[in-house]
């Protein structure tokens, strides 16, 4: 079956995520965690032969590296993201074969992405990506994980190099604002960035549940007395969640057109 090419982000930010081949384990113990982020770390600071700073490759806005996978909230910079994400997973892979002996792939072929265009699925994804440690029941609060970025959020002792691009977020958003989200679980419905979870649209039960939990909608069609700005907002938002355009105008009475239009993705 031929590929799909890469959906490609207007706005150069993507949701990345690196998985273990047959979903082995890829960080064995502390220091491959810390080896993997001084990898991402070349990529926000990089240096030429003579130690020379150049340009950064990318910004990441947000990180957590789990056992058997990684996500990364990566902005493009002066290479395009597969290059980028190629040579974040070489160098570990080189890593982690040289220390554990280990041969043939350590990470799935292709690694998955999704772009990232609207303000409200960009903050979704700062949730999302901080929670999984607390999801995947690897800890009971997200400040109890250290392989995560959150610590450089919170300015919270941290036992490896800041690389992510806090300042950004935070003139959007207070601190006080986006901790009390990111402590507020998602609801398993919206958990869509598992990229395993919808293949297509997502179904129904759970695009309502989504601009429920997320936008207060009870009920989809009262979105038709929204102001338009907000209306849009949350079209948008719901395109992102993995929707379908027939599918939100049947929920929503809002045509097909409107919807199209209403700068939300076509």
């Amino acid at each position: 079956m031929t590929r799909q090419p890469r959906l490609s982000s207007q706005s150069g930010i993507y949701h990345v995520m690196l998985r273990g081949v047959n979903r082995q384990q890829i960080f064995e113990d502390d220091d491959d965690y810390r080896k993997f982020i001084m990898i991402l770390h070349d990529m926000t600071s990089p240096k030429d032969e003579l130690k020379r700073p150049l340009p950064p490759r990318c910004a990441f806005y947000t990180y957590c590296l789990m056992p058997n996978h990684v996500h990364l909230l990566i902005q493009e910079k002066e290479e395009k993201l597969s290059k980028t994400v190629k040579q974040i997973a070489s160098r570990y892979a080189m890593y982690y074969n040289n220390k554990y002996e280990h041969f043939g792939h350590l990470f799935q072929d292709r690694f998955k992405s999704e772009p990232v265009e609207s303000y409200s699925y960009f903050l979704t994804l700062i949730r999302y990506i901080h929670q999984n440690p607390v999801a995947g029941r690897l800890c009971q609060r997200v400040e109890d994980y250290d392989w995560s970025s959150w610590a450089e959020y919170t300015n919270a002792p941290n036992r490896v190099s800041a690389i992510c691009a806090v300042a950004t977020v935070l003139n959007r958003i207070p601190l006080d604002e986006l901790r009390e989200q990111v402590h507020t679980p998602l609801p398993k419905a919206q958990q869509v960035l598992d990229f395993d979870r919808y293949r297509g649209i997502a179904p129904t039960e759970a695009v309502i549940d989504f601009l429920n939990s997320a936008y207060h909608v009870k009920d989809p069609k009262d979105l038709k007395t929204y102001p338009k700005v907000q209306r849009d907002e949350i079209l948008q938002a719901a395109l992102d969640f993995g929707a379908g355009i027939n599918q939100l105008s049947c929920l929503t009475s809002i045509s097909t057109y409107i919807i199209s239009h209403a700068g939300v993705r076509p």
